[in-house]
């Protein structure tokens, strides 16, 4: 009996976890973005660009500029950044890509957009840089988790991570609230924490060690925790393999390039993984996310409409939103959005007025529980 008693408050716990920020602790406008992205993604995507506003194709550091609004008159409504400029550099590099990412959290928030932080993690004990190089880079995971060598380094590294995180105060005075994705793409090997260079249980480890050091020792309360393989997996099963757990995780997302024009067009194997994804969100009670995807250089004229509006509109999905990768400032092809005489702008400016589609100025009062919704 008691046995049964056990079960059933176990389940009661888990159950009123649901559809809630894992953190419970988070502060109210992390809580409010995380039920305002709920209730927004039962019928619509909000769109977003890495790196939209701190550079963009032959620009840098501009004010109030991005790609996406000199083609649309509007900002993206979430905004990518990176923590990558975080470790592995001299200290005062560190602080200036701090100061410098801190600006773009807080002017997004000002403005009402939503901020999501990839971390291009450079391994903290080899050369190599965040990729996987044969040649000099030596699996990591195994030595930063508790019980490994650089485990107190890695702690170091996280405490500069959490120490930035209490001062992101906008214009109101509060915390900005950021969906925080760590080690993204980890089924592929392209990343030191990538599958092939980390045991399912160390990797596990990790994942687990670094939200609970963030949240419980170091008390952060504005990050929202997202979960993103790429698109190696065709079953819930497979997505899972790796996967902490529910208690974990605010967010699953996928990471797909692949399967958008990279490798193939193949928009109803897309689909379904995106099906997958936002499936398992509903019945686990999380947030989903199409974390990543694009097309370089976009030559295909009606890829915004054909390919990626086809694909998140196959099934009856709810993603909180769809993120396309970044605008090299230097380079002439790597672009993933389109700016003004780009050959899928009129395609964009058509992706940009669906109804399914928000954008920063369709945002209102997203950090507040009392939601007003969009114009």
């Amino acid at each position: 009996m008691l046995s049964v008693i056990f079960v059933l408050l176990a389940f009661q716990v888990v159950q009123a976890q649901k559809n809630k920020p894992i953190d419970r602790k988070a502060t109210r406008q992390t809580k409010a973005l995380y039920h305002n992205l709920r209730k927004l993604a039962k019928k619509q995507t909000l769109f977003g660009h890495q790196h939209a506003t701190e550079y963009g194709h032959g620009w840098m550091g501009d004010f109030d500029r991005s790609d996406v609004k000199s083609v649309t008159g509007s900002h993206p409504a979430i905004i990518g950044i990176d923590f990558s400029g975080f470790s592995g550099r001299p200290a005062e590099a560190i602080q200036t890509a701090k100061e410098r990412v801190r600006k773009t959290v807080i002017d997004t928030y000002n403005r009402g957009g939503v901020i999501t932080a990839a971390w291009h993690f450079s391994n903290p004990i080899s050369p190599g840089g965040f990729n996987w190089v044969d040649s000099v880079s030596k699996p990591a995971v195994g030595s930063i988790i508790p019980g490994g060598e650089a485990h107190a380094q890695y702690k170091e590294i996280l405490r500069g991570v959490g120490e930035w995180a209490h001062t992101v105060k906008g214009n109101d005075g509060k915390l900005v609230p950021i969906i925080f994705r760590p080690y993204h793409e980890f089924d592929g090997g392209w990343f030191w924490w990538g599958k092939p260079h980390a045991s399912r249980e160390d990797f596990i480890t990790l994942w687990q060690f670094t939200v609970s050091y963030l949240r419980d020792s170091l008390q952060v309360h504005n990050f929202i925790y997202a979960f993103s393989p790429d698109n190696k997996f065709r079953t819930e099963a497979q997505y899972l393999e790796r996967y902490p757990g529910d208690e974990w995780v605010d967010m699953v997302g996928v990471d797909n390039y692949g399967d958008m024009g990279r490798n193939r067009f193949a928009p109803d194997t897309a689909a379904l993984k995106l099906k997958i994804v936002s499936d398992y969100a509903q019945k686990a009670g999380k947030l989903a996310a199409f974390t990543e995807t694009g097309l370089e250089s976009i030559p295909d004229t009606t890829w915004w409409t054909n390919m990626l509006l086809k694909t998140m509109k196959t099934y009856p999905v709810q993603l909180t939103y769809v993120l396309v990768w970044r605008n090299d400032m230097r380079s002439p092809t790597h672009f993933y959005a389109p700016f003004p005489g780009q050959v899928s702008a009129p395609n964009f400016l058509k992706f940009y007025r669906d109804p399914y589609t928000l954008f920063e100025k369709d945002l209102k009062k997203i950090y507040r529980r009392k939601f007003l919704g969009i114009f």
